[in-house]
C-alpha cells in the first residue's frame, strides 16, 4: 500500500518556448500563456484536489520559480520553505541554445534533431564562447556556486540524470520519509530523468515519453520508496495526450 506521495509540475510555456527556441540553461521567464497555465492548470488542479504542501523544491531557473510562486500564492503556501537546487535545472542544450528548433531540423534533418532532443545519451554539440548566450549562462550569478568541473557545456538525458537522481535520493527523499508533503517544480528533461528512474523506463522507451507542461502529476510510494501504481496526471487522458503531443512536436 502507498505510504508516501510526491507531486511534480513541469513549468508552463516560457518566452523561448513561445518562440520555439532551444532554451536549456538560459534563464528566461514565463510567457503570458505560461503564467496563465500556472494559474489555471497547475494551481487550479491542485486546489481542486485539496492538495497542500510542507516543502517545495525547484531549480535555479526563473521559469520554474515563477510557476512555483503562482502555485504557492494560489494555495496560500507562502510560508513553506523553498529549496532552489541547480541540479534540478533543465538539461544544457549546448550549441543548440538560442536556435529555433524548426530551423535546426531544416539544417540537420528532423531525425537528428529529435535524437538530440529525446535520446538517452546522444548530446548536441557543446556550446562555445561565440554562442551569443554563452556569457549570460556562464556569468549568471545564480550559478556562481557551481564548481567548474560540474558546469556543463552540453548534456544528454543520461548526464542530466547523473545530477538529478542523487539530488532526489539525498535531498528530496529524506523530506518525504519525514512525513512532509513535497512538491517538485522543474523542467522537461530533469523531470523525465526522475520519471525514468522511478519507473525504471528503458533507454529506448524514454525517447518516446514526453511530459506535458503545467499538468501536475503524482507518484505514490511504499515504505521503501518503491513506486505503487503508475504515474497519475491531474487531468483527463485526452488533455494529457494532446499536451504530450504538443511537447513532442518540433514546431514551426
Amino acid at each position: 500500500m502507498a505510504k508516501y506521495s510526491v507531486v511534480f509540475v513541469r513549468h508552463g510555456e516560457s518566452e523561448w518556448n513561445k518562440m520555439n527556441l532551444f532554451c536549456g540553461w538560459h534563464d528566461v521567464g514565463l510567457s503570458e500563456e505560461g503564467e496563465w497555465d500556472a494559474l489555471e492548470i497547475s494551481a487550479a488542479s491542485l486546489k481542486r484536489e485539496n492538495i497542500t504542501f510542507d516543502v517545495a523544491f525547484t531549480s535555479c531557473l526563473r521559469r520554474a520559480n515563477q510557476t512555483l510562486d503562482v502555485i504557492r500564492r494560489e494555495l496560500n503556501l507562502g510560508h513553506i520553505p523553498v529549496h532552489q537546487l541547480w541540479r534540478l535545472n533543465e538539461r544544457h542544450y549546448g550549441a543548440l541554445t538560442g536556435f529555433n528548433k524548426r530551423q535546426m531540423a531544416d539544417i540537420y534533418g528532423e531525425p537528428q534533431v529529435q535524437v538530440w532532443r529525446r535520446s538517452f545519451n546522444v548530446p548536441p554539440p557543446a556550446i562555445e564562447p561565440n554562442n551569443p548566450y554563452y556569457g549570460a549562462i556562464r556569468n549568471n550569478p545564480k550559478f556562481r556556486h557551481i564548481a567548474e568541473k560540474d558546469f556543463p557545456l552540453t548534456e544528454t538525458l543520461e548526464t542530466t540524470m547523473q545530477r538529478v537522481v542523487p539530488e532526489w535520493t539525498d535531498t528530496i527523499i529524506p523530506e518525504v520519509r519525514a512525513g512532509k508533503k513535497v512538491l517538485v517544480v522543474a523542467h522537461g528533461t530533469s523531470l523525465r530523468g526522475l520519471v525514468k528512474h522511478i519507473q525504471d523506463i528503458s533507454d529506448a522507451d524514454i525517447m518516446k515519453f514526453n511530459l506535458p507542461n503545467s499538468i501536475p502529476f503524482i507518484f505514490d510510494f511504499d515504505e521503501n520508496m518503491k513506486m505503487v501504481g503508475g504515474i497519475r496526471f491531474l487531468a483527463n487522458e485526452d488533455t494529457v495526450i494532446k499536451a504530450m503531443e504538443k511537447v513532442a512536436s518540433i514546431g514551426k
